[in-house]
């Protein structure tokens, strides 16, 4: 009898994993799901180097300029030396950007055929007003130190700086439309049907693009500034470049602490604004599941979505005030939708959460950083400086969570409210040739990603050059 039961229960484990193999196996070859995969690893690779870009343009304004102000040399020094940085990081950025739009049209011709005249618009901004301007005045950034003037070379560094950022106005515009469409009428019937402008502003200032930009802005000054700490602290903790290192980390301190704090500060404006205009979001990254009443904040936890709970400490009324700044205010949890309308809840919690948590470790190694410069011990701290040297992952992985945060609860929607990402591919593209296509790119990338790596070891072990001092004092002189 008990050989019996024994028996009964193996088979029924072994039809239940057959089953979810099976569901496994149909979900990795549904093209869905692959495109969507593809998209997520290619945009991924990607974003690693906009912000770096971003952030050390502010860097290197802010030295060029201490330069021209000072007459230092050793401010010179400094911005050739993260010049050069950045010149890297630029190219592996464009390379590394343009699969990502072809992808619009393999493997989403249906979402582009939709959005066509509002994506179209932004990503035409983009290119003129943006990636022209930075990459026209990038090679007298860094070829111009010797044919022009101080002051012209700087205006350059002002040119590609603003570009950078004009970049990533018009990136976050089209993807900010696809969170808050606005500005727009749909037309057409069936494959036909698309949205179609009516006002340009509206798709521009949409409900969620100064909130997005300015906390995404924020977190690419960041990456930018704790790159510079980074190297910085490695220098001075091996007795190298000690004068160069500690100018260095004196303006990347000053950044990032501007960057850290507004950071919090807009991620909380954003973080209501998506409360306002994708509560599913707000819900799922909370993990808040009664329809309406007083929530609390979770520090951590895990989301079961089948029993509709979330475990963890918990803060009681905390989200209610962060949201309304009333305790007692009702929030609309994930009940309020039906369930093919949820985001995936448990990954969004996650991906949320992590980011909140280095964001305030971040601000935590900063906070301490300032004690230890005003009291005079913090070039002295070899702890401290150990912990700026890996540091430099924190802002990268907090970007990549907060975009993830981002897409995944927009989701089951490519455009909220009116388009599914599941009728938003190409219709004659195969789960197969995708797969294929991922594994050449995951190949691709590796080997750029290696290269970005042996480069950027080889321009730090190398170091700032003494021969950029003469040439700094030189310069000035013909200014």
């Amino acid at each position: 009898m008990r050989l019996e039961r024994a028996r009964r229960a193996a088979a029924t484990v072994a039809r239940r994993l057959l089953r979810s193999l099976g569901r496994e196996i149909a979900t990795a070859m549904d093209v869905v799901f692959a495109s969507r995969l593809q998209f997520g690893l290619t945009i991924a690779f990607h974003y690693l180097f906009p912000p770096l870009s971003i952030g050390l343009g502010i860097v290197l304004v802010l030295m060029e300029g201490a330069y021209l102000r000072t007459g230092n040399p050793l401010y010179q020094q400094m911005t050739r030396f993260w010049v050069r940085v950045f010149g890297l990081t630029f190219a592996i950025g464009v390379a590394s950007g343009i699969v990502m739009e072809f992808q619009f049209g393999t493997n989403w011709a249906s979402y582009s055929r939709f959005v066509g005249d509002v994506f179209g618009s932004a990503l035409a901004a983009e290119g003129v007003f943006a990636f022209f301007l930075e990459s026209g005045f990038l090679a007298l950034l860094l070829f111009g130190w010797d044919r022009v003037g101080p002051r012209m070379h700087f205006f350059s560094t002002l040119m590609v700086c603003l570009g950078a950022h004009f970049s990533a106005v018009w990136i976050i515009v089209a993807n900010s439309w696809m969170q808050t469409p606005a500005g727009f009428r749909v037309v057409g019937e069936g494959l036909a049907r698309r949205a179609e402008t009516t006002d340009f502003w509206s798709v521009v200032l949409n409900p969620s693009t100064v909130d997005r930009l300015t906390h995404t802005l924020l977190g690419a000054w960041q990456a930018g500034a704790f790159l510079v700490l980074s190297v910085s602290a490695w220098y001075l903790l091996h007795g190298r470049h000690v004068a160069f290192a500690r100018g260095s980390f004196r303006i990347g301190l000053a950044v990032a602490s501007f960057a850290v704090l507004g950071s919090i500060f807009t991620g909380d404006v954003s973080a209501r604004g998506v409360a306002h205009n994708q509560p599913a979001k707000l819900a799922a990254m909370e993990g808040v599941f009664e329809p309406s009443a007083p929530a609390g904040l979770h520090l951590f936890g895990w989301v079961d979505e089948d029993t509709g709970t979330t475990v963890g400490p918990e803060i009681p009324g905390l989200l209610s005030w962060l949201v309304y700044r009333d305790a007692s205010a009702p929030i609309t949890g994930l009940a309020s939708f039906q369930k093919q309308d949820w985001p995936p809840v448990n990954r969004v919690f996650q991906a949320f959460h992590a980011m909140v948590a280095i964001g305030f470790a971040l601000l935590a190694l900063i906070l301490a950083a300032l004690m230890q410069l005003w009291r005079g011990k913090l070039f002295a701290s070899r702890r401290l400086l150990w912990l700026f040297v890996f540091a430099v992952l924190g802002p990268q992985l907090a970007n990549q969570l907060g975009w993830m945060t981002a897409e995944l609860g927009r989701q089951p929607w490519i455009v909220y409210g009116l388009m599914r990402t599941s009728d938003a591919v190409s219709p004659v593209v195969r789960a197969p040739d995708v797969w294929l296509s991922i594994g050449l790119f995951t190949v691709v990338y590796l080997m750029l990603f290696a290269l970005f790596v042996f480069l950027l070891d080889q321009k730090i072990k190398h170091g700032p050059l003494e021969e950029d001092l003469d040439v700094a004092v030189t310069g000035l002189a013909r200014a």
